[in-house]
């Protein structure tokens, strides 16, 4: 068995496909966190996505199903979406972790926030999820996701619901999960009547 490597970039096919990425993801070993998840949860959605939305990681029940937001965030972000007009099958979802972190209490596992190292092993994943859908929207679901992609130094409570210029996205969004999707309906209005 090879040793676990720094980060995923080493895994990341050359020429990559959301399917090309989700298969070689599937066998990532960059930290020590595949050992406490069921399984890789890779993102999903339409390949042509106008927008992503980034969380943490996967919470228990994602690790079960093996599919992003399908747990109570799940719900809570399909609430938020259908109040504010968007529909899900038009987004891609994916988190900044792709196993899931967690510690037991009794019979259940209750999520644990990942840290710097294990964020920065899978940050290759991500950063291969935005290269391919090239998203006009990003919007990061709370402080992990964002620093993910915006460095430590990003602070929620300075930038959170600014419209962030970036490379890799046509804007870049950061909320309190559903409390800063108005931004988002915002910025759909603007782009479709574009």
């Amino acid at each position: 068995m090879a040793a676990p490597v720094a980060t995923a970039a080493p895994l990341v096919p050359a020429r990559p496909t959301l399917r090309a990425l989700r298969q070689a993801a599937a066998s990532c070993r960059a930290c020590p966190l595949w050992k406490l998840g069921t399984q890789t949860v890779f993102g999903e959605g339409p390949a042509k996505a106008r927008a992503i939305f980034i969380g943490e990681q996967p919470g228990d029940q994602e690790d079960r199903a093996g599919r992003p937001f399908v747990g109570p965030s799940g719900h809570l972000l399909d609430e938020a979406l259908v109040a504010a007009g968007i529909d899900r099958s038009t987004i891609y979802v994916t988190n900044a972790v792709k196993h899931f972190k967690w510690e037991p209490a009794g019979k259940r596992r209750l999520h644990k926030k990942p840290n710097a190292r294990e964020i920065a092993a899978c940050r290759p994943w991500l950063e291969a999820e935005l290269a391919v859908l090239r998203p006009q929207l990003v919007v990061a679901l709370g402080a992990t996701a964002a620093q993910t992609l915006m460095g430590p130094q990003f602070r929620i409570t300075q930038q959170r619901g600014q419209n962030i210029e970036v490379a890799w996205a046509g804007a870049f969004v950061l909320t309190i999960f559903v409390l800063g999707l108005n931004l988002v309906v915002r910025f759909f209005a603007r782009r479709g009547s574009q």
